[in-house]
């Protein structure tokens, strides 16, 4: 589902900068927009009325909005709970949200939201390895929502089901994407039973055009630097794909080298390339079971010992790693 009616922008007369407080009354069908810079702003809406007090750049109602098509959209969702919950042959709706940056993917994911609201237990699926919703940048996660979504907090992260792609574009190794999109048949049987609907936040195939990449960097810096917190060390490290499967010396007269881009190597620890990556740490327990097992959580390498082959990382929690085997992708991160 797409939605192509008015632009968002606001028209060039009505952008202004307001430094004071404010009240603004909001008919029905219409929404309040704004724009602000690196200044705090309170908003508070009770009843139809806006309340807000700070500095705006740009502040303006508008009564051409898309929200009145997603209520639409949730009306119908529920109708077709209602008819999934009164037969036992019949399951729920399955929403696919796609599109291109910045058109609205995450605004349109409140369907959730409105779901929980209204007692039903949706499941939330993010294929966007670009930045993260449920897990960082590189993974492709699932998490069920019981209740409305913290603004602040985000989706929680108690129950999610996370594997690790490892890198932040679909096309740097699309057959391992489309096997971590495989976990999408999985979920009916790791996550609770009781999900009425999934929306699946799907990234865009294809080609990539990021119109804000330095706050896409930052945003991305910050969604990594928020998981971690102390400090660790040693273990097994593994590379999925990207090697070729036998020389060329070795092949058939004419035959060109092929990559096997789901094959799992080990990684020296003198590798230079491990220092300051991202590695998942893998639940599985045989690397030839590394591609098709998710993710307990991530650890940032901060030292690479050469000698004694060993690395020294970043992890969110005190303690042994569950598992010792160790991946990584074409994710680096640099602690400020």
């Amino acid at each position: 589902m797409s939605y192509n009616g008015a632009s968002m922008n606001p028209p060039p007369t009505i952008v202004a900068v307001s430094t004071s407080s404010k009240h603004v009354k909001l008919e029905r069908e219409t929404e309040l927009r704004i724009e602000v810079s690196d200044t705090p702003l309170k908003l508070r809406v009770v009843n139809g009325t806006a309340q807000t007090d700070g500095t705006t750049e740009t502040d303006y109602t508008a009564d051409e909005t898309p929200m009145v098509s997603y209520l639409n959209v949730h009306a119908i969702l529920n109708a077709r709970r209602r008819v999934a919950q009164a037969s036992e042959s019949t399951q729920g709706p399955r929403v696919i949200v796609v599109g291109p940056e910045d058109s609205g993917k995450r605004t349109l994911a409140m369907l959730i939201n409105w779901a929980a609201k209204e007692a039903w237990k949706p499941t939330f699926v993010d294929f966007d390895v670009t930045q993260g919703s449920v897990s960082i940048p590189g993974s492709v996660a699932a998490t069920p929502i019981e209740t409305p979504l913290d603004p602040v907090v985000g989706f929680p992260l108690d129950m999610p089901l996370v594997y690790y792609y490892g890198h932040t574009k679909p096309g740097t190794n699309v057959e391992l994407y489309k096997a971590t999109e495989k976990l999408y048949s999985k979920l009916k049987h790791v996550l609770s039973s009781k999900s009425n609907v999934d929306v699946v936040k799907l990234h865009k195939s294809g080609g990539v055009v990021a119109k804000n990449s330095e706050f896409r960097k930052t945003a991305r810096s910050c969604r990594i630097q928020e998981y971690f917190d102390t400090t660790h060390s040693i273990y097994l490290v593994f590379r999925i794909g990207g090697r070729p499967q036998a020389p060329r010396s070795a092949l058939p007269m004419g035959s060109d080298p092929v990559s096997d881009p789901l094959k799992v190597t080990h990684v020296n620890i003198d590798d230079r390339d491990v220092l300051h990556s991202v590695l998942a740490v893998s639940y599985a327990q045989e690397p030839d079971r590394i591609v098709s097992s998710n993710v307990s959580g991530f650890v940032y390498v901060t030292e690479v010992d050469v000698q004694r082959k060993t690395i020294t990382y970043l992890a969110p929690s005190q303690g042994t790693l569950p598992s010792k085997f160790l991946v990584a992708g074409s994710l680096s991160w640099k602690k400020r």
